[in-house]
This record gives structure tokens, C-alpha cells and sequence, in this order.
């Protein structure tokens, strides 16, 4: 079963089980308005599996239209494999810029060379090694 609890209205981190087939416990927290599930998610984005400094992106999934800090994560705690986005739905708003809120197009994102566009924030450029797991890419 995928995760399910109502959102905490501080945004604090709420735990919540997700499901008797899961294997560990999601956590749900409000980033800047947009509800991003994970594992020890923080209050910038990062998770349990990408903690480092410039870790401040979650993702919506196409499967299911629910963020998440990265492919790990959602393997954890979603009850589904995981879809990438099509090349043509690039103008799909898919990526929080965990820093500043700002929600980027895929192919905003795409061409930020690792910074938002917002507010100027680090991105890990190391995510590029992981784009085909979000996005679907030209052959």
C-alpha cells in the first residue's frame, strides 16, 4: 500500500506508515506548500539517501504526481514502479527547488547547469549521472 496520513499543518515531519509492503516507515513534510514524501526527509529536500550539501531537489513522479527527494525514496515507500517523464511533457513543472520553493519546468531544470534559476542555489551535479530515471532521454 502506498502512504497515507492528512499533512501536518506546521509542516513539521510527519512519519506515517506506508503500508504493510513497504519497508520502511515514509515521512511526509511540507517544503515550501508542496508535500514531499520520502525517507528522513528534510526542510530542504534532502533524504536519507542524498544528504549532502547541494541534495536540495525533490521530484514529482509522473506515476503518480506526488514529490519525492529522489528514486530511492520512492522505492522505499510507493507501492508502484516508477515512470519517467516523456520528451513530451518537458514543460511539465517537475522539479522544487528545495532552498527557495521555485518549481522548475524538466527542461528548465534540465538547463540550469546545477543552480536554481530562482535563487541561485547549488544543485548536486552528480543527479545528471541519475536523469534517466526521471526523464526520458533522446537516444
Amino acid at each position: 500500500m502506498g502512504a497515507r496520513a492528512s499533512r501536518s499543518a506546521s509542516g513539521a515531519p510527519q512519519h506515517v506508515d506506508a503500508g504493510e509492503d513497504a519497508r520502511v516507515p515514509c515521512m511526509r513534510r511540507c517544503i515550501h506548500g508542496v508535500e514531499v514524501l520520502g525517507v528522513d526527509v528534510d526542510a530542504e529536500t534532502r533524504c536519507g539517501h542524498y544528504a549532502g550539501p547541494t541534495d536540495v531537489i525533490a521530484l514529482k513522479f509522473k506515476c503518480c504526481d506526488a514529490w519525492y527527494p529522489c528514486i530511492d525514496c520512492h522505492r522505499a515507500v510507493a507501492d508502484h514502479a516508477a515512470d519517467v517523464w516523456p520528451l513530451s511533457e518537458r514543460e511539465e513543472r517537475a522539479i522544487l527547488c528545495g532552498v527557495c520553493g521555485h518549481q522548475l519546468t524538466i527542461v528548465a531544470y534540465l538547463a540550469c547547469e546545477s543552480r536554481c534559476p530562482e535563487c541561485a542555489a547549488k544543485f548536486n551535479p552528480g543527479c545528471a549521472a541519475h536523469h534517466h530515471l526521471y526523464f526520458e532521454v533522446r537516444a
